[in-house]
């Protein structure tokens, strides 16, 4: 049962700034903000702040910043602004994106040089379409750089747990060179040494302080950022849902926020940024705006249950609206549930299996219906499609004995960790012959056969004429660099089988609250709604409602984050009045 809320509104308390949400997006507004000088105030309605950002993989999708230049990668905004023309359609919304291009270097040199946020930048990460006009193959996509947890202090207790299903024995694997190692740990010494090492770290840390103290991906962010504000002695309030916003003469100015068992009227001088991390927990939305779940319930995602689109609500009670025009209202990932050993569900995204050699995908016709290597809203997509009039919207992810054991597959892991549980709670499908397997999936057994046949005619030579995997920049990136004569094809023929069911998830909802191109909330007639911002999933995505490379969620929440604070100091000259 809820504890009672004192709603005494008398109670006050005074700030220039109040931002609503602890992700990404809400403390890049706070900081920058507080770095101005203003007096900012952070509540969350969660008992640890990071929302989505703490358990996402931490990566940033900004072109033209000096991390790239550093690569000696130099691109004008031009080259960017035609690949998000190209992304996004006729969803192209010319003052936001060149507002983002501009700001989203200088959002990065701010904080890397003024905070404790620090990124890394591989050199070959390829945008998701890098062969589309205006596409790479590097330069535009960074990751927070892992991050000690005891530069928190106590505050490390707050702090958002990653998601479970992505982590081994509670540990943070980071992106890129670090899950490399612990997939050669069982065929290279020096992996070996590695994972030797860091395991016996994470265990240490875990012994010592509860947890583990080595930060990495999204944790690392949220870390980061959190440090940075608690450095410019910004409070953050958790436990703290905003009831509704406070209007004065025409402006928004401040909010009821329950905080320690009362309603306190939190008067903000300047204004209110929204930042409550979009609306992917919200039935009723879903229901209105995912096609897939016809009652809003069938959609399973793995962001926290918090994010139920208060943002949204708060932003229409005061005239403003969310813009549910883009062709895909949320960032689509594949997702397969399994049952942690507590008993509760968990949520694995499908990002990387898919292109392994030796993995493929099908419906319950037992036929593949799209190229696995493709991103993971790309591949949503095709399942969408391919999916048969009132079934339910599912694939099967399928390898063979010698594939599994090498590289895992969704939240099994490779050799020499043991399968067991997996297979026991169900999660993990087994067959010795592909009919069996089929018989245990619900798959249809002789069209099963017949893919499989035909898929590995041609996969011993690394060819897929049916759907080209491995024939784009991004697949050959997710493979395994060391299959040759294709990363992403290999032939599946040593049983037992082993399948797992995906269906439809998101990393983050793309409708949102309509802004302009400072991050401003506008009304039904398109003037802006004074002291009100938003920013992050609650904000209406920039990208058009596709997915054109890692980490255009948290690119774009940083950015405008920082384009909220800096406006809202007044650090930036106001654009003319719509």
């Amino acid at each position: 049962m809820a504890a009672a809320v004192n709603d005494d509104k008398n109670v006050g308390y005074d700030c220039d700034v109040l931002v609503v949400g602890s992700g990404a997006a809400g403390m890049s507004a706070a900081v920058t903000a507080g770095h101005a000088g203003l007096k900012v105030l952070i509540v969350e309605k969660e008992p640890r702040f990071g929302g989505t950002t703490a358990r996402s993989g931490g990566w940033l999708w900004i072109p033209g910043t000096s991390l790239a230049r550093a690569w000696g990668i130099v691109e004008t905004p031009d080259l960017a602004r035609t690949y998000l023309r190209h992304e996004a359609g006729n969803s192209f919304d010319a003052a936001r994106v060149d507002a983002f291009l501009t700001a989203g270097p200088e959002a990065v040199d701010f904080f890397t040089t003024k905070t404790a946020v620090r990124f890394d930048m591989p050199l070959v990460f390829p945008d998701y379409h890098a062969e589309a006009p205006g596409g790479t193959q590097g330069g535009r996509s960074m990751v927070a750089r892992p991050f000690d947890g005891r530069e928190l202090g106590a505050h490390i207790r707050d702090l958002g747990a990653p998601l479970p299903e992505l982590t081994l024995f509670g540990m943070m694997l980071g992106s890129g060179k670090e899950i490399i190692h612990f997939m050669r740990a069982t065929r290279s010494l020096t992996s070996a040494i590695y994972v030797a090492k860091r395991l016996s770290r994470h265990l240490m840390d875990v012994l010592r302080h509860g947890r583990g103290m080595n930060l990495t991906n999204g944790n690392a962010l949220a870390g980061r950022l959190a440090k940075s504000a608690f450095d410019l002695d910004i409070p953050l309030w958790l436990s703290s849902p905003v009831r509704e916003l406070i209007v004065e003469d025409g402006a928004v100015r401040g909010a009821i926020v329950e905080h320690d068992g009362r309603a306190m009227r939190v008067h903000a001088r300047r204004g209110v940024v929204l930042a409550c991390g979009g609306f992917p927990h919200d039935v009723a939305r879903r229901k209105a705006m995912f096609p897939h779940a016809p009652t809003g319930t069938e959609h399973t995602s793995p962001g926290p249950t918090g994010n139920t689109g208060d943002g949204l609500r708060l932003a229409e009670s005061v005239g403003g609206y969310v813009d549910d025009t883009l062709p895909n209202a949320a960032a689509w990932v594949p997702v397969s549930v399994t049952r942690r050993k507590d008993g509760s569900s968990g949520v694995m995204p499908h990002f990387i299996d898919r292109a392994k050699p030796g993995v493929i995908a099908v419906m319950r016709d037992g036929a593949r219906f799209a190229n696995e290597g493709n991103s993971y809203h790309d591949f949503v997509q095709q399942m969408v499609k391919a999916a048969k009039p009132n079934q339910e919207i599912a694939s099967f992810l399928l390898c063979d004995h010698r594939t599994l054991r090498k590289y895992g597959l969704g939240c099994v892991p490779p050799y020499p960790m043991p399968i067991g549980y997996d297979l026991s709670s169900g999660y993990l499908m087994r067959g010795e012959t592909l009919a069996a397997l089929a018989a245990q999936a619900g798959i249809d057994a002789k069209g099963l056969e017949t893919t499989v046949a035909q898929f590995n005619a041609l996969a011993v030579d690394g060819r897929d004429p049916a759907f080209g995997k491995g024939s784009c920049a991004y697949n050959r990136y997710q493979g395994d660099a060391l299959h040759a004569p294709n990363p992403c094809v290999g032939p599946i023929e040593q049983g037992p089988f082993y399948a797992i069911k995906m269906v439809i998830g998101d990393l983050g909802t793309y409708a949102g609250i309509a802004t302009d191109e400072q991050a401003r909330a506008l009304d039904t007639k398109g003037q802006v709604i004074e002291g009100l911002y938003a920013a992050g999933n609650d904000m209406t995505s920039i990208m058009g409602g596709n997915y054109p490379g890692a980490g255009i969620t948290l690119g774009p929440a940083l950015t405008f984050g920082y384009i909220a604070g800096r406006h809202i100091s007044g650090r930036a000259p106001a654009p003319t009045d719509r």
